[in-house]
């Protein structure tokens, strides 16, 4: 009974925020509708890392691989599809990238599997690399043909509402059970008949299909992108610690930290890009130390007893 209560409460609150923030871009001024955008691709890309490492503990830095093949996914094909069909091809891209991944690597834990999937990412990009330098004798891509800026603001408000609502959803289903059961204990779940492997390789792709959309979709935001732009590894480190530091176990954690951090990221990095990293690293040691389930665990009896001490 709980559950669905608090699944009814996380329903009435996406709606509200949905409905709010389609109504900014008539209201705000240019600067805000694009802060805003930064902060509805955060909330996309760190939500949707959640939905899968949150529940099963693999802590996957793969995100700008993801991002980086919707990317060009739509530098290639914004010219002959339309503006759908590149968003849906570059979700479709990044899964399919990421079932070949899962299946190579998710049988590691910890240390390893980060370690391989930050790896892939780097090949991913080199081997672009090459074939950009092989095929097209140069290396980026100009793009000529963009949509209109309210449309890509509204397509990634609707991967950020579309990613929290797939979280509710799973959340309270066998499959989100199961992902929940392989975070807890991996051999025990596949003792109780889960079969690991499937539903692993499934999550993951989820969520690479997530990010693949979001680069496909923030892609048109520069005029050329290359290999370094794209898959700069900078997107995947921040879903990640957004993600942590919100409380990738939770639903609203990371969409809170989403906001935070693209708040302080206006504020510092294009100003002082050292001290915003050395902000980041610091929050990021403070959740660790002191709040291990992220800024969504406060309550005010912990703010109240930090306070008495």
């Amino acid at each position: 009974m709980m559950r669905w209560q608090e699944a009814g409460r996380d329903w009435l609150v996406l709606l509200a925020l949905a409905g709010w923030l389609l109504a900014l871009p008539a209201h705000a001024s240019e600067f805000v509708s694009s802060l805003a955008l930064s902060c509805l691709m955060y909330a996309a890309l760190a939500s949707s890392w959640s939905l899968f490492c949150g529940a099963t503990r693999y802590l996957s830095l793969a995100t700008s691989a993801f991002f980086g093949i919707g990317a060009y996914v739509s530098a290639l094909g914004l010219e002959q599809l339309p503006w759908a069909g590149v968003i849906a091809l570059g979700a479709a891209a990044a899964a399919a990238v990421a079932v070949l991944m899962g299946a190579a690597v998710l049988h590691l834990r910890g240390t390893y599997f980060a370690v391989l999937t930050f790896g892939m990412t780097e090949l991913i990009r080199h081997a672009i690399t090459f074939s950009e330098k092989k095929l097209a004798g140069t290396v980026g891509r100009v793009l000529t043909t963009v949509p209109e800026p309210l449309t890509i603001y509204l397509t990634v408000l609707g991967l950020a509402v579309l990613a929290l609502a797939v979280a509710i959803l799973v959340r309270g289903s066998r499959f989100g059970l199961a992902l929940a059961g392989i975070g807890a204990d991996e051999q025990r779940a596949q003792t109780l008949g889960v079969n690991t492997r499937l539903v692993k390789i499934a999550g993951f792709a989820l969520t690479a299909a997530f990010a693949g959309a979001v680069g496909a979709a923030m892609a048109v935001r520069w005029t050329y992108i290359d290999p370094h732009t794209a898959f700069n590894p900078f997107i995947g480190f921040q879903t990640v610690l957004i993600a942590l530091i919100g409380g990738a176990g939770t639903l609203w954690g990371p969409v809170i930290a989403a906001v935070v951090f693209s708040l302080l990221s206006e504020t510092l990095r294009l100003q002082l890009p050292q001290l915003y990293m050395m902000v980041l690293g610091l929050l990021l040691i403070l959740c660790v130390l002191y709040l291990p389930g992220g800024l969504a665990s406060v309550r005010w009896a912990t703010l109240r007893s930090w306070v008495r001490r």
